[in-house]
């Protein structure tokens, strides 16, 4: 099933995209399906509401308030030799906040204190039950579904300190969505897909993600020897070569740039690019 978050007559709800169209599910939320175990497949093909088209600028981040977004960086080996760091042999994690979260057709905003804003785009987890210490053979268990994600990044900010958080954080620099597909529709653990990436039309990065590092198993597993993950919780897992900030001179996103992130499988997520009034 295809789950997908936006605006109906003023008020956000979550729709199925089903055969006839786009069917209206209702005001809950994913974040609270999940929390209450719902199986979303079941949900999805037991669905009676009315059948509606989703105007270009009605979507929404697919998830609000997700309970935790969790990042993993230099997940792609050719991504790590375009970056100033070398290989970890343990997988780099960062927090991403909710408040950093933008839409499908909606604009990345590059804010007024940096020119520096790149572009990431990434597969994204979604999980419908967490835990700790889940065994790498059982983590795929607990994905809900996949989506994507450019998980915009400024440069200059992201490289002021050891740590990246504040670089990852900008409002509106993370687009999320326009869908969720459910697990049952993809490869185990979303393998072997082709992941590219579009600036202004042009082919800026492509991948496939069998050639993740951690594949997404390993990250949950890992993840969870040291924190309790939960039903609702969001994995980024990593963008390949071709970001601006790896190319010689470095070309970073300028208001009116347009971002395509697509995933085969999953589908395309759309963003122009402004300038922070």
């Amino acid at each position: 099933m295809r789950f997908v978050r936006f605006l109906n007559q003023g008020q956000p709800v979550l729709g199925v995209i089903t055969a006839e169209g786009v069917r209206v599910l209702g005001n809950e939320s994913l974040e609270s399906l999940l929390a209450r175990g719902v199986d979303l497949s079941t949900h999805g093909a037991d669905a009676i509401g009315p059948l509606v088209e989703i105007a270009e600028d009605a979507y929404l981040p697919l998830m609000q308030r997700p309970t935790k977004i969790i990042c993993a960086g230099l997940n792609y080996a050719d991504h790590t030799k375009e970056s100033p760091y070398d290989q970890p042999d343990y997988p780099t994690l960062f927090p991403r906040w909710n408040s950093s979260l933008t839409a499908h057709n909606k604009p990345l905003i590059r804010p007024r204190v940096s020119n520096t804003l790149d572009y990431e785009g990434e597969m994204a987890v979604i999980l419908k039950s967490g835990g700790r210490h889940i065994s790498k053979d059982d983590a795929l268990q607990h994905v809900a579904g996949y989506a994507l994600f450019n998980e915009g990044s400024v440069r200059e900010y992201q490289f002021k300190s050891p740590q990246w958080t504040v670089g990852k954080n900008f409002d509106d620099t993370g687009a999320f969505g326009p869908v969720l597909v459910t697990a049952d529709e993809l490869p185990v653990g979303g393998k072997g897909l082709l992941l590219e990436t579009r600036v202004n039309g042009k082919i800026v990065q492509s991948a496939n993600t069998d050639d993740m590092l951690f594949d997404v198993a390993t990250i949950i597993s890992t993840l969870s020897e040291a924190v309790t993950l939960e039903a609702g919780d969001v994995i980024v897992s990593g963008t390949p070569a071709g970001v601006g900030f790896g190319m010689t001179p470095k070309v970073f996103l300028q208001a009116g740039d347009v971002v395509e992130v697509s995933i085969e499988g999953i589908g395309k997520l759309v963003n122009p690019v402004i300038d922070e009034v």
